[in-house]
């Protein structure tokens, strides 16, 4: 195991009173690990250090040219042990993302090894509650200090962890989507497969749109022929048309979700009908005026499930299930939590204990 120094914070945050009313990504714990890399030496002096601001030169090529990369992962408490929910699929998909934006992939082992070693020493942070789980933010930057494009020859690999609730404010009940038809996130050969923050910086003007509307989050067609259905803005999407489970193919422009991939092997484990295909939004929208589109959610770190009740295009207007969370998203959602909060024996190697 590569040696990770650690320096204690002299002086601790009080910890939240009410752990009902977290909120999201608004709480920072103690501490934070850091990693760097440098051309010729390679990834080196894995620490933990008190959590506070960091030195960045102006020049940094993060800030100019977006090469950074971030991961989405959650620690949950059960009794005396600490839980993570499939955190070698992170590791692989943090691999897959900097490979994508040109930066040096990082050892498996050693980003378990951190990680484990930063929640021990953060591990009065993760709530008791229901619900309430320890989010974990790994990210890497570019920081060589150059104007010009390229791949940056140093980087630092970051993880600050937030004390966090429901993603959205709805919790369980069933969100309103806004169908996007001008703007689009991503296209095939593009970077949509990456976890990357330019993805997101993408998405915000539509997001704002769908906010004003008082919708809370957005649909995302292709950006290609503004006609195939790709992800919601922070998930990916689930639709059941009949008795089959329909969810948008991983063709390039889709990013790979863990919980998207969780679910389909639940469902197929359950004897529920999944196709991984094209979905076009007219074929949605019919199912939805003939009574065929029986149930319809999203899948993500964050909210893990997330039931849809109602979907907005142009004038038209879908309301899914009468507005209320379906059986198997409610399944879903039970089934994976309850693996999650240590509850339900998962499949071999969904959970891992520290």
């Amino acid at each position: 195991m590569t040696p990770i120094r650690i320096e204690r914070a002299t002086t601790l945050k009080p910890k939240p009173t009410d752990e009902n009313n977290l909120g999201f990504g608004s709480i920072f714990t103690d501490h934070m690990l850091l990693i760097n890399y440098d051309e010729g030496q390679g990834w080196h002096d894995a620490r933990i250090v008190p959590y506070g601001p960091i030195a960045l030169d102006p020049a940094a090529m993060c800030l100019h040219y977006g090469q950074s990369v971030f991961e989405g992962m959650k620690a949950y408490r059960h009794g005396d042990d600490i839980l993570l929910f499939r955190p070698d699929e992170n590791f692989k998909r943090l691999n897959n993302s900097n490979d994508r934006l040109c930066i040096p992939k990082m050892d498996e082992q050693l980003l378990m090894d951190s990680l484990v070693e930063l929640l021990k020493v953060e591990k009065d942070w993760i709530p008791h509650a229901q619900g309430a789980s320890l989010y974990i933010r790994p990210f890497i930057l570019a920081t060589e200090a150059k104007l010009g494009v390229k791949p940056s020859d140093s980087y630092l690999y970051l993880v600050i962890l937030s004390p966090s609730g429901n993603y959205y404010p709805e919790g369980l009940n069933p969100v309103k989507i806004y169908v996007e038809t001008e703007y689009v996130r991503a296209v095939k050969g593009g970077t949509g497969t990456a976890k990357t923050p330019g993805n997101y910086a993408a998405s915000l003007k539509a997001q704002d749109i769908a906010h004003k509307l008082n919708y809370t989050q957005v649909l995302w067609l292709d950006g290609v022929h503004r006609k195939y259905i790709e992800e919601v803005g922070t998930m990916n999407v689930f639709f059941m048309l009949g008795d089959t489970v329909v969810t948008p193919v991983l063709d390039g422009s889709v990013l790979p979700g863990i919980t998207r991939k969780s679910t389909i092997e639940l469902l197929q484990e359950w004897g529920i009908k999944v196709e991984e295909r094209k979905l076009s939004l007219e074929e949605v929208m019919e199912a939805g005026r003939n009574g065929q589109l029986v149930e319809a959610f999203g899948t993500g770190t964050a909210a893990v499930i997330s039931p849809i009740g109602e979907l907005h295009c142009g004038k038209e207007e879908v309301v899914i299930n009468g507005g209320k969370i379906g059986p198997i998203t409610h399944k879903l959602y039970d089934t994976l939590t309850g693996i999650q909060w240590g509850n339900i024996e998962g499949p071999k190697g969904w959970s891992v204990r520290i």
